[in-house]
């Protein structure tokens, strides 16, 4: 498929409910916690959230419940103060295993020093809630790391589905518009390259950036307001049925070269000033959203940057890590 342009399209014939990503369905939450008290609290909240619960003490007690149960865990509510081992101890060993990586980890806290924040981020860290921790934040966070969950996992099934010879690719190019084009695309790309669970989440984020901040313009706090009622995907869909953003389209690009595999994602937008999302802020730990490019950045990629103002994404991994650039 040398030099093949399209706007894409699957070929397949079934149809997944994204919309599965703005509802409160029940999730399984591992909480860690060592306090009585406060496992009681964390466990009150979740049930009144109509979420499931495991339990756990300490730190390596998390990492066997987790083993047992890798594939039922969608959220781990992490404690870093403990007794064998602690929080920060556990995450990285988490986010070493293959097959728990993707699991989303939301880190409780007596400490809220933006260098201890720092630590956890770096180790994998992406939620942070402080204790005492108050009803209503952890409310946002676990719900900002349910969306995660859900999009991990609705990505990771459509990646099963696109398994073809991928590496006889040299070029590829890709129009899209919708959130599920997006979704649907970033699985069909992960296949070009070498670990597509890696990077699967890293694109599925950059191309629903293009679509809902690129091309549509929802800012930072309407997207914050959006999740919190439960409307985002809703208002995507609204607008891109007005007449102002019917003809609107963002372009994937896909790349075997051979330092790696590239990927260029561009769309028709303004830009935003993506420098201040490449890294996890530790006054954002507590949003609902705002970490998806710093996850790409950290974990999906070897190399992520952007044009000047924001409206292309060059992204890459390396074969041997020695890019090109």
């Amino acid at each position: 498929m040398t030099g093949y342009n399209t706007g894409y399209n699957t070929g397949h014939k079934h149809k997944i409910d994204y919309s599965l990503l703005d509802k409160d369905d029940p999730v399984r939450v591992l909480a860690v916690e060592d306090d009585a008290l406060a496992m009681k609290f964390l466990e009150k909240q979740i049930a009144f959230l109509g979420h499931e619960i495991l339990k756990a003490e300490n730190g390596r007690a998390s990492l066997a419940v987790l083993e047992d149960n890798a594939d039922g865990i969608d959220v781990v509510l992490m404690d870093r103060e403990m007794p064998v081992m602690d929080g920060l101890e556990a995450v990285r060993r988490i986010k070493d295993n293959p097959r728990l990586r993707n699991i989303p980890v939301i880190m409780v806290t007596c400490a809220d020093s933006a260098q201890e924040m720092q630590e956890g981020l770096d180790a994998g860290v992406f939620y942070y809630l402080t204790k005492p921790v108050k009803a209503d934040m952890l409310r946002s966070v676990l719900a900002a790391a349910v969306r995660e969950a859900r999009q991990s996992r609705i990505l990771a099934e459509e990646l099963g589905k696109h398994r073809t010879s991928f590496n006889l690719i040299e070029t590829c190019k890709f129009n899209f518009r919708t959130l599920a084009e997006a979704e649907s695309l970033a699985a069909f790309m992960a296949n070009c390259f070498p670990d597509p669970a890696r990077v699967v989440s890293g694109l599925g984020e950059l191309l629903i950036n293009a679509v809902e901040h690129g091309n549509l313009g929802i800012g930072y706090e309407k997207k914050t307001a959006l999740i919190d009622a439960g409307t985002w995907r809703a208002e995507i869909e609204r607008m891109q049925n007005l007449p102002k953003y019917a003809a609107t389209y963002a372009v994937a690009t896909i790349a075997h070269r051979k330092d790696g595999v590239y990927v260029v994602i561009e769309d028709q937008g303004d830009g935003f000033a993506w420098r201040n999302f490449m890294t996890i802020d530790p006054a954002r730990a507590g949003d609902n959203h705002g970490r998806g490019i710093a996850q790409a950045n950290a974990t999906s990629f070897d190399k992520l940057t952007y044009n000047d103002i924001g409206n292309q994404a060059v992204a890459c991994v390396g074969y041997n890590k020695q890019l090109e650039w």
